[in-house]
């Protein structure tokens, strides 16, 4: 199958939407998607009332104990978000800072208590640079490691930045990324003006099938997750969810939808160039509220001629993801599952990517 009107949308750049001006018909929801329900709280019981052998309290104390009870309860729930706070910021003191408000859910990554040195590896003509870091990750019990282009210009301002975070393929280097272009890609459609400056960090993979997910001891959805939040540790970032996009290649393609969805608070972007997505349809009966409240663009494309990932399923995923609100497409282009296709796409993705970023940040969601 071909979806030849979205490979012209795609490399022509018109940012037109398939189905605009013309005779094609956007693709609807296939029969089998299911009509997703809104997540329910759970019901939440009444405490009993106060044993009959405890003596009553003063006014003064019970105003101390709901006082200390309450920070004691904001305290708990900003750690299990993640968030990085104090006393201060608990009681309302001068100079506290505030919790984004829109991440209700967030899971925290594992902390990693020393934040690892940038050694630079290169820069081009154009003044950008790639630098690398690698440390001791708590998600994968050894070295993690992801190599970051740095914008033209930066460190000459006090910008910052939304992240692309890139996830490779199995058994695929890190610089996989480098080797087809993507430093000289971002480098022109940033002077271009096509997209916005960014920050690109492309992580390292592991070996073997269950790479990008947590999987027994090996944490590899945490250790996505984990860089995220180094990332916006050390580097000039604007540490939002509108400012996040996640994508990758084959095992990295199920890697970046596989957080995307199981951490919708976390990005507002997300793209699987010849992926597959098993065992990612109840995520997204989950994300539905979600996605419908704050938005999420998606792009999902498969290679006529892959013989490893399914291109039969991009279509339809693109369609599910369409009936839970997100603004998605898909398509098929001519090619194999190898770097030779991504190649070919890459522009494009990176286009999508980039200006997606820009409509989440016009939308508003943090």
């Amino acid at each position: 199958m071909r979806a030849s009107r979205g490979q012209v949308w795609l490399d022509s750049l018109d940012w037109s939407w398939p189905g605009q001006g013309g005779a094609a018909v956007e693709v609807l929801p296939p029969p089998w998607i299911p009509a997703f329900p809104p997540r329910r709280a759970p019901a939440v019981a009444r405490p009993a009332g106060p044993p009959a052998w405890r003596a009553p309290r003063t006014r003064g104390q019970r105003l101390l104990i709901g006082v200390l009870l309450s920070v004691l309860a904001s305290f708990c729930l900003l750690l299990a978000r993640g968030e990085q706070t104090s006393l201060a910021s608990l009681v309302g003191l001068p100079g506290a800072g505030t919790v984004e408000q829109e991440a209700p859910a967030i899971s925290s990554a594992p902390a990693v208590s020393t934040l690892p040195t940038l050694e630079p590896v290169s820069q081009d003509a154009a003044g950008s640079a790639i630098v690398e870091a690698n440390y001791s990750s708590p998600a994968v019990h050894g070295i993690g490691s992801f190599l970051a282009y740095l914008p033209p210009g930066y460190g000459s301002t006090a910008a910052h930045y939304p992240v692309f975070y890139l996830l490779t393929g199995n058994d695929q280097s890190d610089s996989a990324f480098l080797q087809i272009g993507i430093q000289s890609q971002l480098d022109r459609l940033i002077s271009r003006h096509e997209i916005p400056p960014v920050i690109a960090v492309m992580i390292q993979g592991g070996p073997g099938s269950n790479n990008w997910r947590n999987a027994g001891a090996l944490r590899y959805e945490r250790y996505i997750l984990e860089v995220q939040e180094m990332v916006d540790r050390m580097l000039p970032t604007v540490p939002t969810r509108s400012a996040r996009a996640v994508m990758g290649d084959s095992m990295g393609a199920y890697g970046a939808m596989n957080v995307a969805l199981s951490n919708p608070y976390r990005f507002s972007v997300v793209e699987s160039w010849l992926g597959f997505f098993n065992g990612l349809e109840g995520d997204l009966r989950t994300d539905r509220p979600v996605i419908k409240r704050l938005g999420l663009h998606a792009f999902v494309y498969g290679g006529e001629q892959d013989h490893i990932a399914n291109p039969a399923e991009d279509l339809p995923f693109a369609a599910a993801l369409r009936g839970a609100g997100a603004n998605a497409d898909g398509a098929i282009y001519p090619g194999e599952h190898n770097l030779g296709t991504v190649e070919a796409h890459l522009t494009s993705m990176l286009t999508f990517a980039g200006r997606s970023l820009g409509a989440a940040k016009s939308r508003g969601t943090s």
